[in-house]
């Protein structure tokens, strides 16, 4: 976390995720082969790649960078083939997985420990693609292997396709269709909770730091309620 390479302003989040206390809830050991989904612009990369560099593997999908030069998903590849060729001295080792988001394939069955989607679900969800992501991980996962799962949580009875659209999705459903799964909640914190978070924002849980995609319009207001409430949960492979 004290980390000299991290990027400008990273450091300045953790108090708002918790990252020592999150992975520290996950199981997190340096030892483990973890696989990132979604690592957007690589900012639990930056942690785990040196954590797990000296006795532990990380693989993080991607999108093909090499894929249509019209397609968003092409750029997001691309961006983070380019986050971790910066440092290759700290993410040499990470290993990058091209995925079809619409048929996710993640590795041969049960090779991975565990397994995190940090602020991803809802994604998936407006994608309709949420199940096939939960059954890929179920392959990939060794049996008693951790799911961690961080999401905007949304107002209890929210309906999931509307609320997702907002980035928030509501933890019960989301316990469920995990457990459906084949996944057994093992664990649920609090510690990335915000009560100021009241979710209903015309631009969704983008308005709030850190996109503030509002810009100036009512910056002191967004940037006081900080990061969105979001649920931490562990789940566990169950067969």
């Amino acid at each position: 976390m004290a980390g000299k390479y991290r990027k400008p302003g990273n450091a300045d989040r953790d108090k708002a995720r918790h990252p020592d206390e999150t992975l520290a809830f996950f199981g997190f050991k340096p030892t483990l082969t973890v696989l990132e989904i979604d690592p957007g612009e690589g900012w639990y990369t930056e942690l785990l790649a040196p954590a797990l560099a000296a006795q532990g593997k990380l693989i993080a999908t991607t999108s093909d960078p090499a894929g249509p030069p019209d397609q968003r998903s092409t750029f997001s590849g691309q961006r983070f083939k380019a986050f971790l060729d910066k440092a290759p001295e700290i993410y040499g080792k990470v290993q990058p997985l091209v995925v079809d988001d619409k048929a996710p394939s993640l590795g041969p069955d049960g090779s991975v420990d565990m397994v995190l989607l940090m602020r991803a679900t809802h994604g998936m969800i407006n994608n309709g693609t949420f199940a096939a992501w939960l059954g890929a991980i179920s392959k990939v996962l060794r049996k008693g292997g951790v799911l961690g799962i961080e999401q905007h949580r949304a107002p209890v009875g929210a309906d999931p396709l509307v609320s997702a659209k907002n980035g928030y999705v509501p933890e019960r459903w989301l316990i469920e269709q995990c457990e459906a799964a084949g996944f057994k909640l093992a664990g649920k914190s609090e510690i990335n909770a915000n009560a100021k978070d009241t979710k209903d924002y015309a631009e969704g849980v983008w308005a709030l730091p850190p996109s503030l995609r509002l810009g100036d319009k009512d910056r002191a207001k967004y940037v006081a309620i900080g990061e969105s409430d979001r649920m931490t949960l562990r789940f566990v492979k169950a067969n």
